[in-house]
């Protein structure tokens, strides 16, 4: 994700207030798209306060307890009973395997 473009917030409110036509507005700051001129406008209504910013991201989670998942001695790798029921898995059941950026990914086949 690119760099935020430093800009004077009050300067650029004042301007869209006064109806200033949009390409004077990317000629003055800089921007080259409307919308990087859209984005620093809300950025800086939410700076100034007049607009409340937005509260995002994942609600936090409930720490699970973390039970360890252990390798045998022959490279099994040994799931708790509660773990196998909790995840749908069957007896017969294979899987592939296979190694992601978050780690490792189980594909039921």
């Amino acid at each position: 994700m690119p760099k935020k473009k430093a800009f004077d917030a009050r300067k650029l409110v004042k301007m869209v207030k006064e109806e200033t036509h949009q390409q004077e507005i990317m000629k003055a700051f800089g921007f080259k798209t409307a919308n990087q001129v859209k984005a620093a406008y809300l950025r800086a209504l939410v700076e100034s306060g007049e607009v409340p910013g937005l509260i995002g991201g994942r609600a936090p989670a409930k720490a699970a307890k973390v039970k360890p998942i252990g390798v045998g001695k022959r490279g099994s790798i040994i799931l708790s009973a509660e773990k196998v029921s909790e995840l749908g898995i069957g007896k017969d059941d294979k899987f592939s395997v296979r190694k992601t950026r978050a780690g490792i990914a189980l594909k039921k086949i």
